[in-house]
């Protein structure tokens, strides 16, 4: 991806046909076949193709003799699906996934990096509450790990 980073808090609408607009900032690094799965916290992830191929390498050299490898990989690789970004920017988000992260209409686009998160707006606002008063704390973790 050249070093771009998605960043950034986006409130957008799915529309009667479940296509939510992704941001303008954010398609051009999209690619026209991202792929949108279950992510972590009860948001969805929506990967460009390349970080996506990136991912599935890493998870197939994990041992497969683990449980909770296959776990993990059944969980995220088992609700991807691709989500072609039309002319109008939209992409489709799939009702399994609607359901998974509890989005009805209303939604949060989040650029975390190399991903873009989908949340519904309770749930967003709810994450981030739960973790604004150790920010501190978290923050003191990551720089033991180097950050």
């Amino acid at each position: 991806m050249g070093g771009f980073m998605f960043i950034g808090e986006y409130t957008h609408s799915l529309d009667s046909k479940s296509r939510l607009t992704i941001p303008a900032k954010f398609r051009s690094e999209l690619g026209e076949l991202p792929i949108v799965t279950k992510g972590l916290d009860g948001c969805l992830f929506l990967f460009p193709t390349d970080e996506w191929e990136n991912i599935v390498e890493k998870l197939k050299n994990l041992p497969l003799g683990k449980p909770e490898v296959r776990a993990f990989t059944r969980y995220f690789l088992s609700a991807a699906a691709e989500a072609e970004v039309d002319k109008q920017g939209r992409i489709v988000v799939p009702t399994n996934l609607k359901e998974h992260a509890g989005i009805e209409k209303e939604t949060v686009v989040v650029g975390v990096s190399s991903r873009i998160e989908i949340w519904e707006p309770l749930k967003w606002q709810e994450y981030m509450q739960s973790y604004s008063s150790s920010i501190t704390e978290i923050a003191e973790k990551l720089v033991d790990l180097g950050i």
